[in-house]
C-alpha cells in the first residue's frame, strides 16, 4: 500500500503478488493486486485479478462493495454497477453502498435510479451529508419537486459548526437557484464557499509563481520539436472546468474513430516525477517543477505517458485526455507529442468564473471558493494561454462553448476537421452516447445542446460586479 500511495507501482506489484500467494482465498489482497496492475496500465489483467477477488467473496458485501469501487476507479462502470447491486442486495441497510450505487447510477445516466438511491441512503443516515448535494444535482428542481423546505429545516436545527453545514447550503444554494430564488442562492452560495475555502492552506501567489516560471521556462523558439512524434493518438481537451469539456469530449467520442480516456492524472505526475530526477530531490514547489521540466528527456516522457494513458484494447485510433489542468502543459505535450491534438475550450470569463464558483469540487481547485482568488487564478491562465499560442502559433485549437451552443453543427465540422476526422452525424447525436461520465456534468450531457447555461451568470451581474472590475484590470475582455 506504501509503495502504491508513492506511485512505485512495479515494488507494489511484487509484493501484492506475494500477499495473493500467501493467501490465495482472501479478496482484499487479489483486490490490491487487481489495483497494482491497473496502475501500470496492465487493465485486462487488472479486470482478471479482480473477478478472481469476486470469486473468492463469498457473501461478504464490503467485499463486493471494495470490487465495484475498483471497477469505478477504471471507469468500467457497468462492471462497478454489477458488484455494487451485488453488495446492495447482501446489506440492503447499509447506507454506504447504496451510496456508492448512486453514484455509478448518476454517471451512467440512470438518473431516476440514483435520486432512488440517495433518498433512501438519507433514510438510513440523515448526515451523509453529501447525498443532499449529488440529490440535488440530478435534476433541475421545480416548485411542485423539490427538497427545499427539508434543507432548510435541517440547516436551521444544525448545531454550530456541525461538518454538514457546508453540503447543505450548497445543496440548499443549487435548489434556490432552479427555483429563480436568485439572491437567495448565491448568499447560501457564499456560505458554502466560506466553510470550504477554510479548509485549504492556499496562497494564489503559487499559482502565480507556475505560471511566471512556465513562461520563463517555454520562451520564443524553445519548443521545437525533438522528436519526430511517436504517436497522433492522443487528443487533449484542456482548459478551465465547468467550460464545457466534458460536452466537448462527448461530441468527439461519439466518433467511431475516438475513445475517452477520461480525466487522466499521469501527466502532471510523470512531468513532476521527471523534474525531481531531473533536480535530484522530489520535494520540488509547482514552480520548480515548471523550471526543471524544460530540460527533462521529452521522448521519454511521450513513451511513458503513452504506456500509462493509451487504453488497451481498444480499436479507436484516437483517446482523449480530458484533465482541464494539462494547458499547464501545452508546451511539454507539443515537444514529447508533436502530432498530439489539442483543444482548448473556452467560456464567457464571468460565465467560466460563476460555474467554478458554484461547484462543490471534492478536493482539487482550491483557488474557486473566493471570487478575488479566482480572479487572480483567472488572469494567470489566461495569461499562459496567450503564451502558448505565440509560441506555438496555429497548435492550440480554441473552441467557444457559446458559438458551439449558436452553431453547433458548424462548430462540431471544424472541431472534427483540426482532429483530421471525417464527418459522422454520431457526433451531434452526442447525447445518445452511452458511455458513462464521472464530472459534475454527468447529468446534462444526456441532453441535446441548450443554450439556458450561456447567460445564466448574468443572473448574478450585481453579485460579480467585483470581479468584473478585478478581469478588466488584469487585461481580460469581459
Amino acid at each position: 500500500m506504501i509503495a502504491q500511495r508513492l506511485g512505485e507501482f512495479e515494488r507494489a506489484l511484487e509484493s501484492a503478488r506475494l500477499a495473493a500467494q500467501l493467501a490465495p482465498a482472501d479478496s482484499r489482497y487479489l483486490l490490491r493486486l487487481a489495483q497494482c496492475l491497473a496502475g501500470l496500465n496492465r487493465r485486462s489483467e487488472a479486470v482478471n485479478a479482480a473477478e478472481t477477488a469476486a470469486r473468492a467473496a463469498g457473501h461478504s458485501a464490503a467485499a463486493f462493495d471494495a470490487i465495484g469501487t475498483f471497477f469505478r476507479s477504471i471507469d468500467d462502470h457497468h462492471r462497478a454497477l454489477a458488484f455494487y447491486d451485488r453488495a446492495v442486495e447482501l446489506a440492503p441497510e447499509q447506507a454506504s453502498f447504496r451510496f456508492n450505487r448512486a453514484l455509478v447510477r448518476r454517471f451512467a445516466g440512470e438518473l431516476e435510479g440514483a435520486e432512488a438511491d440517495y433518498d433512501r441512503v438519507l433514510q438510513l443516515n440523515p448526515r451523509e451529508y453529501e447525498a443532499y448535494v449529488n440529490r440535488s444535482e440530478l435534476r433541475t428542481q421545480a416548485p411542485e419537486r423539490n427538497h427545499v423546505a427539508a434543507l432548510e429545516q435541517l440547516l436551521a436545527a444544525l448545531p454550530p459548526a456541525d461538518k454538514g453545514e457546508l453540503q447543505l447550503r450548497q445543496a440548499l444554494a443549487k435548489e434556490y437557484e432552479d427555483l429563480g430564488r436568485y439572491a437567495e442562492s448565491f448568499a447560501e452560495l457564499t456560505r458554502a464557499a466560506r466553510l470550504k475555502r477554510a479548509q485549504f492552506n492556499y496562497d494564489p501567489r503559487t499559482d502565480e509563481a507556475l505560471v511566471e516560471a512556465l513562461i520563463e521556462a517555454f520562451p520564443v523558439g524553445s519548443t521545437e520539436n525533438v522528436v519526430t512524434g511517436i504517436s497522433e493518438a492522443p487528443i487533449f481537451i484542456v482548459g478551465l472546468p465547468r467550460s464545457g469539456s466534458t460536452l466537448v469530449d462527448r461530441i468527439l467520442s461519439s466518433h467511431s474513430d475516438v475513445v475517452s480516456a477520461g480525466e487522466l492524472p499521469h501527466l502532471t505526475r510523470l512531468i513532476a516525477a521527471a523534474a525531481g530526477r531531473r533536480a535530484g530531490r522530489h520535494d520540488l514547489s509547482p514552480a520548480e517543477i515548471a523550471r526543471w521540466s524544460a530540460q527533462i528527456d521529452t521522448e521519454a516522457l511521450g513513451r511513458e505517458y503513452l504506456a500509462r494513458s493509451q487504453p488497451v484494447g481498444v480499436t479507436q485510433r484516437f483517446f482523449i485526455d480530458k484533465m482541464p489542468v494539462n494547458f499547464l502543459h501545452c508546451g511539454l505535450i507539443h515537444r514529447a507529442l508533436p502530432r498530439a491534438r489539442i483543444i482548448h475550450v473556452t467560456r464567457h470569463p464571468l460565465a467560466a468564473c460563476y460555474a467554478i464558483y458554484r461547484t462543490l469540487f471534492r478536493s482539487a481547485y482550491p483557488f474557486s471558493y473566493d471570487l478575488t482568488e479566482l480572479g487572480r487564478y483567472y488572469i494567470g491562465y489566461r495569461r499562459l494561454l496567450a503564451h502558448w499560442h505565440a509560441i506555438l502559433p496555429g497548435v492550440i485549437y480554441d473552441l467557444s462553448y457559446e458559438q458551439l451552443v449558436a452553431d453547433e453543427r458548424g462548430e462540431i465540422r471544424r472541431l472534427l476537421a483540426s482532429c483530421r476526422l471525417e464527418w459522422q452525424e454520431s457526433c451531434v447525436e452526442f447525447h445518445r452516447n452511452p458511455s458513462p461520465t464521472t464530472t459534475h456534468s454527468a447529468h446534462q450531457v444526456r441532453r441535446p445542446i441548450y443554450d439556458s447555461a450561456v447567460d445564466h451568470w448574468r443572473h448574478y451581474e450585481r453579485e460579480l460586479e467585483g470581479l468584473r472590475g478585478q478581469l478588466l484590470a488584469g487585461g481580460v475582455d469581459v
